[in-house]
């Protein structure tokens, strides 16, 4: 056992004593180590101990399937991520709002479905979710803000199902819990589900919650799960392994870029393509979703970047009470401890292959704007990063046209998108490049090519 269980477990125990939690389970996932779980306290239901098959709803972690879902159609040609609802959906109302602006939580409609439904416990199915939109507000203009709306992803989570041919729940199964392996995660109640409670403020009594059926609310919070299948989720959306089936690598890092902030004051967290995104410092980011249901709370989160990191660093904290903010807390507390206590292992640098004859007069110092950059052939592609970059600051990184060597595109970093033309002399050396359309020369040239250390002209 790794010293580090202890911190984890310590952690665990002293969130679930601290917040009252009366059943928590939480799940460690990362590629170097075995899978860390524990459970501390009680499921409520005395035929079935809680132990790690014991399932939790995890509320609006649920969203974040339905968004691959999503990008899974764009990606498959069924839909542009730009067009109005109305082109896939007849809808009475708010059908201009677009499918990325519901991913993002800037469409500006209403929080919940129309009618009480936290009242009466009664969602509405799926054809009167859509036939009664028309009655839900639009509260905020397309595009204005961040506001946080089950109801634009229960539009999409109908979307897609109209778009596949089946249900939400028959494409949820199809085409990402099968293809993944997430046996343990279910649209209905299981026989495993521990019981939910609404834990007295002034006592040490809890009242169990009501079950809820969300009908056709469901594609925004429905799912049961256990804390293991989350953690593995967790790291699926941080940081997928190759040749997976469900979701490519670039579409996932397009969900993480940051489309909107939460709170225009603080900027402590963002939100993707139907991802959270929250920032920890030094380059690293959390990405997951937090969930709540009467009786529940969850965090589902993976770790992006820093030092120590081992990649596939994905953890899942479940609990059963909806009040107990140290559920969401804790994701977070053990994500860092996971690379403070136990970081991954140091890899030795090896002797490789030298870089393709075509780009080796590339590598070295270069001026553009005043500025020195540096340009080098590592893992297998050329790089470029300013002088005076900070360490932890990953470089831009390039690959050839497939018909021109000479013509390459930013493939990540700075000025992705961008293409960097290279010029050579009668020899086949390169003697200048252009990056976005500005030069690169190998002295400290001004914008009218003439030299710095020669002084005015």
């Amino acid at each position: 056992m790794s010293t580090a269980h202890p911190r984890y477990e310590r952690a665990v125990r002293r969130a679930q004593a601290d917040g009252r939690i009366p059943a928590l389970s939480v799940a460690l996932l990362r590629t170097d180590r075995d899978p860390w779980v524990l459970t501390v306290g009680d499921s409520g239901d005395p035929r079935r101990p809680l132990g790690p098959a014991s399932r939790f709803r995890i509320g609006s972690v649920t969203k974040t399937f339905t968004a691959v879902l999503v990008m899974q159609a764009r990606d498959d040609g069924l839909l542009d991520l730009d067009q109005p609802v109305s082109r896939h959906l007849d809808v009475p109302a708010h059908g201009d709002a677009t499918i990325r602006r519901l991913l993002s939580h800037t469409a500006g409609y209403q929080r919940e479905p129309h009618g009480d439904v936290w009242d009466t416990l009664i969602a509405p199915d799926a054809g009167r979710l859509l036939a009664e939109l028309d009655r839900a507000e639009r509260v905020l203009p397309n595009a204005r803000r961040y506001h946080y709306s089950n109801l634009g992803l229960a539009v999409l989570g109908q979307l897609v199902a109209k778009l596949r041919g089946g249900t939400w729940a028959e494409i949820l199964a199809e085409r990402i819990l099968g293809p993944l392996g997430l046996e343990h995660t279910t649209v209905d109640r299981p026989d495993e589900a521990v019981v939910g409670y609404l834990v007295d403020a002034y006592s040490d009594a809890a009242r169990p919650e009501p079950p809820v059926d969300l009908g056709g609310v469901a594609p925004a919070a429905q799912l049961w799960s256990t804390a293991s299948d989350m953690a593995a989720w967790a790291a699926f959306l941080t940081d997928p392994r190759p040749g997976n089936k469900v979701l490519d690598p670039a579409t996932l890092d397009e969900m993480r870029w940051p489309l909107t902030t939460t709170d225009e004051s603080l900027w402590a967290a963002g939100f993707g393509l139907g991802l959270i995104l929250q920032p920890e410092g030094g380059r690293v980011v959390h990405v997951g979703h937090d969930g709540a249901m009467p009786g529940f709370l969850a965090a589902v989160y993976g770790r992006r970047g820093g030092e120590g990191n081992p990649g596939g660093l994905g953890c899942a904290v479940l609990g059963s009470s909806g009040t107990a903010g140290q559920t969401n807390e804790l994701v977070h507390e053990l994500l860092r401890l996971a690379v403070e206590t136990d970081p991954a292992e140091i890899q030795p640098w090896r002797v490789a292959a030298p870089a393709p004859a075509a780009y080796r007069s590339v590598l070295g110092r270069w001026w553009s704007e005043g500025s020195e950059f540096v340009f080098a052939w590592h893992d297998g592609r050329l790089q470029a990063r300013a002088a005076e970059a900070p360490a932890d600051r990953p470089p831009a990184t390039f690959r050839p046209l497939p018909d021109n060597q000479d013509i390459l595109r930013t493939a990540s970093g700075r000025e992705v998108g961008e293409l960097l033309r290279l010029t050579r002399d009668e020899s086949g050396a390169v003697v200048r490049m252009h990056w976005a359309t500005y030069r690169f020369t190998r002295r400290q040239e001004g914008f009218d090519g003439g030299l710095a250390s020669d002084g005015p002209g």
